[in-house]
């Protein structure tokens, strides 16, 4: 109703087939039917209670010759049946138009097909005249009590609905259309192809034929040397054991299984960041976990955790630039309470007088054991207040608990904080948007706020394809994390509103984002106010602001058939291409990641969402060629109010048949081949005591062609340990490269100098006064895996050559580097508690031919 009451029209978009606006099937279309099938149902409730009614009370009789039917009856029963037939004439005749946004005869797209047009759009208008006539009929009974005529009439228009509204469609279908599809489809595929590319927002990407060179070149990246210095190496779905282990602070403490990817203006830089908020745990309260603990004392997080995604320490942890407790580094002051957040679910009753008793745990002020903590009382305005016996009676039914009702701790000014995940608190302001599964953290003013992308969708554009969002939207990050998948098909989107929900006091702010959008306007016509305008976005938010992944997977989803244009191309399907397999994790589609790069025809590099694509197969694949390679600018700029005029510009690089481009799975296979490599991965994994992670395989168009990245991760499988960024490989081409850091690898696949610089290299020894600095045990096993990493290269190249001093000496070093990298092993694991892992050079030098073996 309330769509309807404020519709509205989408310019320059009628339908091709009736001449109406969009806005008519989108706003008024559905509230119609929506009407005929209230009434349809009503009538027919009454029709059936009018007609036991009278039975009962002897109007109508049914046994006994003859049966007979009194005066009233006639009237009450026929006038309700003629309403009724009425009602379902006006049905059939709204389902003419409501062919337009349905799945047409045959499953090729959605929209009027042929056999839409010219069976079923005739059979409805045929059938809604049947169903005038027949409830004609039904008034006759008023006068003259015969019932025969109406009672056939019925039984003709129940034939003729199964015949006209079923049989005939299908007999077009199947003996005019099949036997000459494509001439007969090919103008409604071309409406298909319109309405999808425009009410998916692809009708205004950027289609760039690309032949990228395959084999790399001295000094190939001088000019990519921003690209080159942001690759990201932090993988954000691996390394929230390391934020863990090194941040967490306290049991009570957590972070997210994925982190986001943001980026920060640091030492007047802009820098790729990968950010986690510590929240609250309360599973981490191992024996204290009673009800005033859980509901009084524990009831917020602290801090934000942020590191470089370009860079690592020496030993391989993340280069973090904000951290501790409280939270120290390059983001200033801000408020670090963390009441609401994506894993916090119980709820917490805070709040209280002012110069009363503090409660609530704030921080521990020292580390070590039977440390202090701080304490703090709420001071916002988060939640109901819950100070009278009448609001504790309420939400103590409402939580089923009578602790709420009988506790002493809850005074006169307390409040009761629940529905505190952002998408929560945001899906109860508006339920009229759909929300993007991944919001996600920022610093932002002063405080720490969640960012929500919310979409404005339909199921009702004409002819636009109808597409799933939970299908659309699945990935590895989907089904192995804590990211949520939307719900609901659809066949329009439009990332309408941002909205931000202060991780302090809760409160949900929504922005326009998309003015132009009809949707939206017809939002803000029915609720003024409860959408701020643009311009209120602060400069600060809006360098936080990046494009929704949700809404890219589903436009990468329809790129993948919509890139194609021409009707006849689309019918035949020779040019449809898919996602990849993820190539560590083959069971899933690979997600999009955020990475800052500068793709051809752009001015300068900007931070994007990216993908690619490989010919579609019609099952999870990674092995094939590349064909696409997808990206959006994802930077909504920093102008106050005002979003930057390249933001969500979709590009698609559209790669060549021949020669063929190595996909992401192709790439993942050179480098599981790669001797060289995994003779280096098998002395990283110490005998089997550590086990090799590899982070997420990125692709960037540099140098000339398409360069692929991935990060190595190690990580000991004994005692509390995390995966840290030891190796990194890389791929141009056909050609792989694979070394401690990136700058390095690149040199490898680029003439020995690539002419980037990467700068991942770690932060060095902090410096220990005079002489060199002692290196910790974390250094130390570095250190000891580079050097058997050497030997082991060494070994392979003079037994190459048959130099079998050399290959003893190196064997002699590999040996030693093995044993140097066990003792910090050994000192590792006594430091964290755990147990010991053994390593045995043999185990790992196995992989190295002996001097006999190789003749």
């Amino acid at each position: 109703w309330l769509m309807f009451l404020n519709r509205q029209s989408f310019p320059g978009h009628a339908d091709p087939e009736f001449g109406y606006n969009a806005g008519f099937y989108v706003f008024t279309l559905p509230f119609l039917q929506f009407l005929t099938g209230f009434l349809l149902a009503a009538f027919a409730i009454a029709l059936l209670a009018g007609a036991v009614t009278q039975y009962i009370y002897g109007g109508l009789r049914i046994s006994g010759p003859p049966p007979r039917v009194t005066k009233a009856a006639s009237w009450h029963l026929g006038i309700l049946a003629a309403l009724l037939l009425l009602t379902q004439a006006a049905s059939y005749w709204l389902a003419r138009y409501a062919v337009l946004t349905q799945q047409s005869q045959g499953d090729l797209m959605t929209g009027a097909s042929y056999t839409g047009v010219n069976a079923v759009l005739p059979a409805q208008a045929i059938l809604t005249m049947l169903a005038i006539v027949v409830a004609i009929t039904f008034v006759i009974p008023v006068f003259t009590r015969n019932w025969r005529l109406p009672a056939l009439a019925t039984a003709l228009l129940l034939v003729a609905s199964v015949v006209i509204g079923g049989a005939y469609p299908a007999v077009v279908q199947q003996f005019q259309v099949r036997p000459s599809q494509l001439a007969k489809e090919r103008d409604y595929i071309a409406r298909n192809i319109a309405a999808t590319r425009y009410a998916y927002g692809l009708d205004t990407a950027d289609v760039i034929p690309f032949t990228p060179k395959v084999t790399g070149e001295r000094n190939a990246l001088i000019n990519d040397a921003q690209t080159t210095a942001s690759i990201r190496l932090l993988d954000p779905a691996l390394v929230s054991p390391a934020f863990v282990q090194l941040q967490r602070n306290k049991q009570y403490y957590g972070f997210p299984k994925a982190l986001d990817v943001d980026r920060y203006e640091i030492d007047g830089q802009v820098r790729d960041t990968v950010i986690a908020v510590r929240e609250l745990n309360q599973s981490g309260l191992s024996g204290q976990q009673n009800w005033v603990n859980t509901h009084i004392v524990y009831t917020h997080g602290y801090g934000v955790v942020a590191a470089f995604g370009n860079q690592r320490e020496d030993n391989g942890d993340p280069a973090f630039f904000q951290g501790g407790v409280p939270s120290t580094g390059s983001l200033g002051d801000f408020e670090q309470r963390i009441y609401f957040g994506e894993q916090t679910s119980t709820y917490s009753i805070v709040g209280g007088p002012e110069g009363g008793q503090r409660r609530e745990v704030d921080y521990p002020t020292d580390a070590g054991e039977g440390a202090n903590v701080a304490t703090t009382t709420f001071a916002g305005d988060g939640g109901p207040k819950v100070g009278n016996l009448f609001a504790r009676l309420m939400f103590a039914l409402k939580f089923r608990d009578q602790n709420i009702l009988l506790s002493s701790d809850v005074n006169s000014e307390s409040q009761i904080l629940y529905d505190r995940t952002p998408l929560e608190r945001v899906e109860k302001v508006a339920p009229f948007l759909t929300m993007d599964g991944d919001p996600y953290p920022a610093v932002v003013d002063g405080r720490v706020v969640w960012i929500v992308d919310a979409f404005t969708t339909s199921d009702r554009f004409p002819y636009s394809e109808s597409q799933s969002l939970s299908d659309s939207t699945r990935d590895t990050l989907t089904d192995t994390t804590q990211v949520q998948a939307p719900t609901g098909e659809i066949n329009y989107i439009r990332n309408s509103v941002k909205a931000t929900v202060d991780a302090y006091d809760g409160k949900v702010t929504l922005y326009s984002w998309d003015d132009d959008d009809p949707i939206l306007k017809a939002w803000k016509k029915a609720l003024p106010g409860v959408i701020k305008p643009m311009a209120d976005i602060s400069g600060e938010l809006m360098s936080h602001l990046r494009y929704p992944e949700d809404l890219f997977k589903v436009q990468r989803d329809l790129l993948g058939r919509y890139h194609v244009t021409d009707p006849s191309e689309f019918f035949f399907g020779q040019d449809r291409w898919q996602t990849p397999a993820d190539p560590t994790n083959a069971d899933y589609r690979q997600p999009p990641y955020y990475l800052t790069l500068q793709m051809p025809e752009q001015e300068k590099p900007a931070f994007s969402l990216t993908s690619t694509y490989i010919p579609a197969t019609g099952a999870a694949d990674s092995t094939n060629a590349l064909t696409g390679f997808l990206a959006v600018n994802a930077d909504a700029g920093t102008e106050t109010g005002k979003k930057s005029e390249d933001y969500g510009r979709l590009r698609l690089l559209r790669l060549p048949e021949s020669p063929s481009v190595p996909g992401p799975g192709r790439i993942q296979n050179n480098f599981n081949s790669n001797p060289t490599i995994q003779d280096n991965l098998n002395v990283l994994r110490l005998g089997g005591s550590s086990e090799v992670k590899l982070g997420n395989l990125l692709t960037l168009p540099v140098g000339g062609g398409l360069l692929y990245v991935q990060p190595a991760y190690v990580q000991s499988k004994e005692g509390t340990t995390y995966p840290q960024l030891r190796k990194v490989l890389v791929a141009f081409g056909d050609k792989v490269g694979f070394d401690d850091t990136l700058d390095a690898a690149l040199d490898q696949v680029f003439g020995g100098d690539s002419g980037a610089n990467a700068g991942d290299v770690g932060k060095g020894p902090a410096d220990g006064g005079e002489g060199e600095a002692e290196l910790s045990a974390d250094q130390q096993l570095s250190q000891a895996l580079a050097e058997a990493s050497a030997a082991l290269e060494a070994g392979r190249t003079a037994l190459a050559q048959g130099d079998f001093a050399a290959y003893g000496e190196a064997q002699k070093k590999l040996a030693d580097a093995i044993s140097a990298a066990s003792a910090a092993r050994e000192a590792l694991g006594t430091a964290s508690g755990g147990a010991t892992p053994s390593a045995t050079p043999s185990a790992s030098a196995s992989a190295t031919p002996s001097p006999e073996g190789s003749g």
